[in-house]
This record gives structure tokens, C-alpha cells and sequence, in this order.
């Protein structure tokens, strides 16, 4: 009997640890099967509208150029190209000017990390006359008609944008591959849905857009290892809404060696943790002052990784609890629909799907490197960058 009892509350215990994933999954995923409303177009040209594209580059000469050749293909009169070199000890700042970028260069060692050179850059384009700011990752290529997509959706009346992100090198290896899968659930079926359900989109830290009278209503100074969540968190609660564009790709390099996804998974997993312990208490009271707003927010902030969930459901049906068993086969369901639709949402959906038998090696590896993760997690943790591995025109 007091067997009985035990496994019952581990299995309480497992719920409550994976209830606020399901919850976003189902919701999110079915929300963005729904079609979406038209673009709301304009009349006129959007070159008129000034924009100044932001590029925080530490230590990228080896794909800066890339990047800046693609934002100059896709940028048009009327948009500024800044690229910020914070604290780059290579090339980076001749290789960005070759490429046709105003560079600004910011040497300050007590000025570390993205969210730094983020502030150094806003600050400068709403010097002048921008209206918007959008954020690209040195790292990243755009698709052609990006920057004419953020600009009419800001002619529409948006006052912030996120447009879809996605994997550069996504064939490079299974790890690639993987990772373009889980990625497009979360930087494409997840915001698809918020969009659907007229929610806040979120910022996905590349690929994003800020009208200049949000950046005055709510200033920057997000600057933990995960400070898109952070500065999100913030314009939620100020009831800004970040909007969604679809039809606009950013693509970045993802890291292809084990030590640079090592470093990567454990500084955004542990910045995550972090989040949760600082605003999950904000939002829950915010959530009790009756901001119905913060919902979705809160459950995401609470959802632990695909592959944390998968273990703990995994655990779960070992335990002797029918009902667990029962909850735990629904839940791994979820994640089946939510990964094919992920799979759908672009080219290669066979190839993605079979991608899904590396799938058990990931989730060991995920739970082998926890202790990097929590050391990610403690408030004193320093920032450390992902490491480039560089490969002709590639990282």
C-alpha cells in the first residue's frame, strides 16, 4: 500500500513536470494547421519606410560577408546596414565593410554577450531616422524578399515581427538534420499557431523586428544568455504582440561538432531555467491580477524540452500506474503529431521522419550533458560562446 502511494505521487510528480508541454503542443499544433488570414498589403512602395538592419558579430569573419551580401540583395533604398563588432579579436569588422556594412565596433570586456551588442546597435538606429530595427545573426543568410516583408508589415501596423527562422546547414549531418526538425517545431509550428490564435508570436533572437516607438515604450537592457525570451517576456507584458511572418526566412548556421551543440543546448537550456526561476513568479502574479495575456507565455516558460519530455514519458509508462500509463501513451501521441506537422511545415518531410531514428542516441545525449545545463542555469554562469567550425564558405 505504501508502495502504492509512492508511485503515485512520482507519477503526480511526472505530470506536473509534463503537463505545460502537452498543453502547448496540442493548442499550438492544431492551432497552425488552421489556414491563416491574407497579408494585409498596402498601396504604394515600402522603400519609403527607413529601416535599419542590426548585425551582432563577435568573432564571425569566416560568414559576416555572407550575411551582409544577402541583407543587401534583399534590402532595397532606405535600409541602413550596421553591423556591430563587439569584442572581435579577427576580421570581422574589415570583412562586414568589404561586404558593403557601416560597421560600429564596441571593445568593452565588461560588455559581454549578444543583448550588449543588441543595446549598442538599437541605440544607434534610433539616432537617425529608422523607424524599425531588425535583428540578423552574422551567422545567417535571408531569403530575398525579407526585408520588403518586414517593412509591409509594419505599413499594416504592426509594432513587432518575427519571421520565420530556420536551419542553413541542415544537411550537413544527422545532428543538422535533427536539429532543422525540432526547430521547425519551435520556430515554425509554435509561432505559426500563436499567430493563428492572435498571440504573441515570441522573438527567436534572429530574424526580428521592433518598430522604434516599442523600443521608446519598452527599452532594451535584456542581457542574459537568453535574451530574445527575456526582452519577450517584457513586451508581453507590456501588451506588445509580436507578429508572425511566414512568407519571410532567416536561415542560421547550426553548430555540427558535439562540443559546439554541447555548448549551445546547455547555455539556451540553462538561460531557460534561469528565466523561469526570475519571471515564472511575475507572470503567475500577473496571471492571478487577471492578464489572461500571460497564459501562453507562462505554460511555455514551464515546458521543458522535446527531449526531457520524451525521457520523463518514457519513465512513466515503467511505473505500475494504469492511470500514468495511460496519460503518458496520450502524451507521446501529442508529440507524434506535433513532430510530423513540424515535418510538413517544409521540403524533405520523408527524409525528416526518418531523421526520427537518431532520435534515442539525442535524447541520451540530452540527458548526459544535464550537468552542463544546470551549470548554464545558476545566475553566476558566464557567457560562452558556440564554437565555429569552418568549412569553405560555411562556419
Amino acid at each position: 500500500m505504501l508502495l502504492s502511494h509512492v508511485f503515485d505521487i512520482l507519477g503526480i510528480a511526472l505530470v506536473l513536470a509534463t503537463l505545460p508541454l502537452l498543453a502547448e503542443l496540442l493548442v499550438l499544433t492544431a492551432a497552425s494547421l488552421v489556414p491563416g488570414a491574407r497579408a494585409r498589403k498596402q498601396d504604394g512602395g515600402v522603400e519609403g519606410f527607413p529601416l535599419t538592419v542590426v548585425v551582432p558579430a563577435h568573432n564571425e569573419e569566416a560568414l559576416v560577408g555572407r550575411c551582409i551580401r544577402s541583407l543587401a540583395s534583399s534590402a532595397g533604398p532606405g535600409a541602413d546596414l550596421v553591423v556591430i563588432a563587439h569584442n572581435c579579436t579577427d576580421a570581422t569588422a574589415a570583412e562586414a565593410e568589404a561586404a558593403g556594412a557601416k560597421v560600429l565596433v564596441l571593445n568593452d570586456g565588461d560588455r559581454k554577450g549578444k543583448g550588449s551588442a543588441l543595446s549598442y546597435g538599437f541605440s544607434a538606429a534610433l539616432a537617425g531616422p529608422s523607424r524599425a530595427v531588425l535583428v540578423i545573426d552574422a551567422d545567417s543568410v535571408v531569403s530575398p524578399g525579407l526585408i520588403a516583408a518586414v517593412r509591409q508589415r509594419f505599413l499594416a501596423g504592426a509594432q513587432a515581427v518575427q519571421c520565420r527562422y530556420e536551419v542553413y546547414n541542415f544537411e550537413e549531418n544527422s545532428r543538422t538534420r535533427l536539429m532543422t526538425l525540432a526547430l521547425r517545431g519551435f520556430n515554425v509550428v509554435r509561432p505559426r499557431g500563436r499567430e493563428r490564435l492572435g498571440l504573441s508570436a515570441g522573438i527567436l533572437g534572429n530574424g526580428f523586428a521592433l518598430h522604434r516607438d516599442v523600443l521608446t515604450r519598452v527599452p532594451y537592457g535584456a542581457y542574459s544568455v537568453v535574451e530574445d525570451l527575456e526582452y519577450h517576456l517584457a513586451l508581453v507584458r507590456a501588451g506588445i504582440r509580436m507578429e508572425f511572418v511566414d512568407t519571410a526566412t532567416v536561415s542560421g548556421e547550426m553548430p555540427r561538432s558535439d562540443h559546439g551543440a554541447r555548448t549551445q543546448r546547455a547555455r539556451w537550456e540553462g538561460g531557460r531555467r534561469r528565466m523561469m526561476r526570475r519571471w515564472a513568479p511575475r507572470l503567475m502574479g500577473d496571471l492571478l491580477r487577471g492578464r489572461a495575456r500571460v497564459i501562453e507565455p507562462l505554460l511555455d516558460l514551464l515546458s521543458a524540452p522535446i527531449a526531457t519530455e520524451a525521457f520523463l514519458l518514457l519513465l512513466a509508462t515503467c511505473l505500475p500506474v494504469a492511470w500514468l500509463r495511460f496519460y503518458a501513451l496520450g502524451t507521446i501521441l501529442v508529440l507524434a503529431f506535433h513532430v510530423t506537422a513540424a515535418a510538413a511545415c517544409g521540403s524533405g518531410f520523408w527524409a525528416m521522419i526518418r531523421v526520427l531514428g537518431t532520435a534515442p542516441a539525442y535524447i541520451f545525449w540530452k540527458m548526459w550533458i544535464l550537468p552542463e545545463v544546470w551549470r548554464a542555469s545558476r545566475a553566476d554562469s558566464a557567457w560562452v560562446r558556440t564554437a565555429r567550425e569552418t568549412s569553405g564558405d560555411g562556419q
